[in-house]
């Protein structure tokens, strides 16, 4: 790929705010990692289930880091169960499924896989593949996207959905 190729696409820092909006998660803060091949979120109570013949999963985030009161319940459709090894060198079978991620105006579909973040740094890694092709990394900056603006007085905690 040529200078010009990578010119046209856009940069981002090494974390940035993101929406999940298939989920119903405006925005959650990501660490934009390109060791990881695979994106991950932050997930509990994940339930798999049957709709239709077709594999489900129903799961709950806590997308503000912490926050544990503001909860978002979602569903997706189980495309896949992998092994994947986590930085620490742990191997774990992870749901996977299938959602768009929204960063810097820009929708793109990507492969989330389901796993417990609660004690890292950031609720959702956004990984390499998901990355490949769209956007350029510049390691050096930060929330290139911008900052969600502040929550407004008034808005509860609590369940979202």
């Amino acid at each position: 790929m040529g200078a010009r190729e990578r010119a046209a696409r856009p940069v981002i820092g090494w974390r940035e705010w993101v929406g999940l909006p298939g989920l119903g998660i405006a925005r959650i803060k990501a660490k934009v990692d390109t060791g990881a091949r695979t994106s991950a979120l932050h997930a509990f109570d994940v339930e798999r289930f049957t709709r239709r013949g077709r594999p489900m999963v129903r799961f709950k985030v806590h997308p503000l880091q912490r926050d544990s009161h503001r909860t978002v319940q979602a569903e997706a459709e189980l495309v896949d169960e992998r092994q994947v090894r986590s930085s620490s060198g742990h191997t774990q079978l992870r749901p996977v499924i299938l959602t768009e991620v929204e960063l810097l105006g820009r929708r793109l579909p990507i492969e989330l896989t389901l796993t417990g973040r609660d004690a890292m740094g950031f609720r959702m890694l956004l990984g390499r593949q998901a990355l490949r092709g769209h956007f350029v990394v510049d390691p050096g900056r930060s929330y290139l996207g911008g900052r969600p603006p502040r929550r407004r007085k008034g808005i509860r905690k609590g369940s979202h959905r």
